[in-house]
């Protein structure tokens, strides 16, 4: 029951109240980025695949500028990445967007993070099982490592969500990522700004 209707309620209500209070934060976060990316906007969209791997787009802060070098590449995403926008991103204030998405039903608040289209092709039959349900916002693999885990430990813990999904354990994920939140815990891999791409072998 919790599964196919209270879960969706739930996320509906929390997310509703807590755009009710921090709107002001929102704006103050858009405005600073604006400025600092230098005209490349404070929002960017991304496809990703949801549920039963539909395409939806998923709304973040844009964390990084678009600066090119003289051949029109951009840049590394370590030259592109401004100081608001690394604030953001160990604080994970730019997944905050994601909670219209959650409005939309596109997402959950906890579950299985959307990850890029291009590897659903690469996922084994069971680590497709991740799409069973919505993605969320924070999930079981991201208390257990997030970033700092490997693609097949990730996979593993997604599956193992999708397979032990209960109230109880939205609740202990939820606080369990308010501390992860706090220590700016496993945002990264040592010497990259950005997750790795999968493979699917790593």
């Amino acid at each position: 029951m919790y599964r196919s209707c209270f879960k969706r309620c739930i996320d509906f209500f929390i997310v509703f109240c807590v755009l009710l209070v921090i709107w002001p934060i929102l704006v103050i976060i858009a405005l600073g980025l604006h400025f600092a990316n230098e005209g490349a906007g404070a929002f960017f969209t991304q496809e990703r695949p949801g549920r039963d791997g539909k395409i939806f787009k998923v709304i973040k802060f844009k964390s990084m500028t678009d600066e090119r070098d003289p051949m029109g590449n951009l840049l590394s995403d370590e030259k592109r990445l401004t100081k608001i926008g690394k604030f953001i991103r160990m604080t994970s204030l730019d997944e905050l967007p994601q909670l219209i998405n959650v409005l939309k039903g596109d997402m959950s608040l906890i579950g299985p993070r959307p990850l890029l289209p291009q590897y659903l092709p690469l996922y084994s039959k069971e680590q497709a099982r991740r799409h069973d349900i919505r993605p969320g916002i924070t999930g079981w693999a991201q208390v257990n490592g997030r970033n700092n885990i490997s693609w097949k430990r990730k996979l593993e813990l997604d599956v193992w969500y999708v397979d032990h999904l209960s109230f109880a354990l939205d609740i202990k994920i939820l606080v369990w990522t308010i501390k992860k939140v706090i220590k700016r815990d496993g945002v990264s891999k040592k010497g990259m700004v950005t997750t790795e791409f999968f493979d699917g072998n790593n």
